[in-house]
This record gives structure tokens, sequence and C-alpha cells, in this order.
């Protein structure tokens, strides 16, 4: 592969590596309570805001539900287009303190995604907070900032990403949905999947408003990685397929990621569905625990396969050994793209080596760059989501 093809190969596994640690620490109670602090929302979303709004500010609110002073040591932003102040001083019991974001609202039209990195005392990890929202140039209509549509109900996507999750907690977000009829607008919603509570700010959605989607998935130590929670809107008394996409911009070079595209959503489908990454639970243990947990050190993490003929089977292995000092368990090994068949690797004892065989089928793959991320879920304190790539070029 030339430089060219190599950077853009990189951009894309750094964009699903950015996917699987989306999250540095998870809450109970809809995930808003660490220890012994309450947030009163993990998600600022501005919803479509323009330009010529200006800077916009957003305020979380940090209420101390334990029984001992905390403070908030630092808040720090992911980009230097974000101002943040918050309470500098000890909050007793019952007491709260607020965080103050402004984002600046100049970096042009796109959608965008600020995290604030907050460090309190009593905390081992930081606590990640996020500004989302989408700026426009110009006015936009309702149904051009709403484009997939059931029935007079806009949504940005039918596909949500719920981000990380914890085993034995429970994961909170919300999307904005908007009313594209001239009156007000009730929706329900049916066929919930196990796991998955939903609820709407205001219902009916006055006729040109909109309002805020609440979801709250709760974990499942039968299910691991990539989970998808479903739910079908009912709007008015009626069940409608999704018309019009909602399809984002990729980055560079994500063009040669493969994976398959949900089959249960988009157009002529009547579903939405949220996603959330389940991984293992390791805030309860001590450091000694940690210590003595399992710790699996792969020779490579990626596998790069010469220039192939469409339609040829490429085979390989990635080579591990459990450097730490229990058992390594791999809950799950999987890919988003049914032509990578993966040979299951349960558990593996300290000091051991293993390996992980895959077969790829290039067989209806496009041609050119192509790469496959394969997720591994594990109960290493250190390395609960490992991500391996297979990459290559299809003639």
């Amino acid at each position: 592969m030339n430089m060219r093809n190599i950077l853009n190969i990189s951009s894309a596994i750094l964009a699903a590596l950015l996917l699987s640690f989306s999250a540095l620490a998870q809450g109970s109670n809809g995930g808003k309570t660490f220890g012994s602090v309450e947030f009163d929302r993990l998600i600022y979303d501005f919803g479509d805001i323009m330009l010529s709004d200006g800077p916009v500010t957003a305020i979380f609110k940090a209420k101390n539900v334990g029984s001992k002073a905390v403070v908030i040591y630092n808040v720090v932003s992911s980009c230097g287009c974000t101002n943040v102040e918050w309470t500098r001083k000890p909050l007793k019991a019952g007491e709260s303190g607020t965080i103050k974001a402004t984002y600046s609202n100049d970096e042009g039209a796109y959608p965008f995604d600020k995290t604030l990195t907050v460090y309190i005392s009593g905390q081992k990890k930081p606590i990640v907070l996020r500004l989302r929202g989408e700026s426009h140039a110009k006015k936009l209509s309702l149904k051009e900032m709403y484009p997939v549509h059931f029935g007079n109900l806009g949504m940005k996507s039918a596909e949500i990403k719920g981000g990380n999750l914890s085993q034995g907690e429970q994961k909170s977000g919300e999307v904005k949905v908007a009313n594209l009829g001239p009156g007000p607008l009730n929706v329900t919603f049916k066929d919930i999947s196990r796991n998955l509570s939903l609820k709407l700010s205001q219902n009916p959605i006055p006729a040109g408003g909109t309002a805020t989607l609440s979801y709250v998935i709760t974990s499942d130590r039968s299910l691991w990685g990539k989970n998808y929670y479903y739910a079908t809107p009912v709007v008015g008394s009626r069940v409608f397929k999704a018309s019009g996409s909602g399809v984002q911009d990729k980055v560079a070079g994500e063009e040669a990621m493969v994976s398959d595209p949900n089959p249960n959503l988009g157009a002529g489908h009547e579903k939405i569905g949220i996603f959330a990454i389940t991984k293992e639970n390791f805030s309860s243990w001590t450091d000694q625990q940690r210590k003595n947990g399992s710790q699996p050190m792969f020779t490579e993490s990626t596998y790069s396969f010469e220039k192939v003929s469409a339609g040829t089977t490429v085979s390989g292995a990635f080579g591990f050994t459990n450097k730490g000092k229990s058992v390594l368990r791999i809950y799950k090994a999987d890919s988003e793209s049914s032509h990578l068949k993966l040979e299951p690797v349960e558990e593996v004892a300290a000091g051991m080596s293993s390996s992980l065989h895959f077969i790829l089928d290039t067989a209806g793959l496009p041609k050119g760059e192509t790469l496959l991320v394969i997720n591994l879920y594990t109960n290493s304190p250190l390395r609960p989501i490992i991500n391996l790539f297979v990459t290559g070029w299809i003639d």
C-alpha cells in the first residue's frame, strides 16, 4: 500500500478505537450517579443552532449524595473552543455545584460532539460529560433537520449510538425528535426490547415543535459487546415505515471499513434502534484484584494480507499470551462483517499462550483497500475491550 492508503486506513482504525472507548467512567442510576456524586445529565444536546447564534452555554448540576464533602478538582475540555467554569468550593453532603460550559460555535456548519473530563475527589476515574449539537450556516426546514420520517415524526437517524455500558449498571441518553405535521402529535412505542425504556419530554409534541426522547438501557450479563435495543414508534395511532435517510459523513479512510448494515433499520423499516457496547465492570475491584487480573498481550494488533483476487479466502491468526495472574475469559469475539468468521477462544490460563483464528471470505467485498475490525470483550481490567484489525487489498 502507498503512504496515502496507509494514512486512510489509520484514520479508519482511529475511528473504530474512538467508538470502543467513548466513555471513561460509567455510573449507576441511569448512568448519572458516580459514587457519591449525582449529575442531572451527562449529555447536553443543543440541537440545531445557527452559526449566527454565537456562543452557546450548557450547565450541568452535580449533587453530593454521600456523607462526606467532595471537591471538583478540575474540568478539562477536549477543545479550545469550549470555555469551562465550575464550583470550586467543597460540596458538603446534600449540596450541589455546577459545571458551566460555553461552546464558541465558530468552527463551521457541522455536527459537534465535545467532551468535558471531570476530576472529582474520591473518584478513581474521571467522569465524561458531552456537549452535542449541529451548527448550520443557513436556516433549514424542520424536515431537512430531521431527515428520517415516520409519518409526521422526524428524527436525525433511526440508528442511535448509545455508547459504552458497564455490566451491573445502566446507560442513559437522549435525542431530539420533531413534529413535522400541522397539529399536535401523540407518539408512543411498542415492541420495546427487554432492558430498554423510553420517555418523551412532552407528549403530544406541538405542531412544528421538538421534544427530547430519553432512553435508559439496563445491562445484562447474557449480553456482551455491541447489541441493539429496538422499539417501534406509534405515531398518532399508526405505525409507519421510515422514509428518508440520516447518513452522516465518514472520516477519511472509513470508506474502506467493512461492516454489515443493520437489516432492521432505515428506509422501509418500522423500528428505531439504539446500540450500546457492553463491557465488564471493574469499579468494585480492589487494587490487588486488578493486579492479579488477566492481561492479554497480542504479538500484533493488525493482520495485513497481500493483494488477492475477489473471491479468495484469507485465513490468519492473532497470537497472544495471558501475562496476568488469573484466567483470561473472552466473553465475546465478533466482527461487524459477516464475511469474517472467528473461531471462539473462551479461556486461557495465566502464563499460557493461544491464538484467535479467523477466515475471511472476500467474495462480494468491494475492490480496493479493505479494513475489518475484530472486537474482543474480556475480563481483563487493563484491556476490557480489545480491537484487532484485518487489512489488505482486493483486486
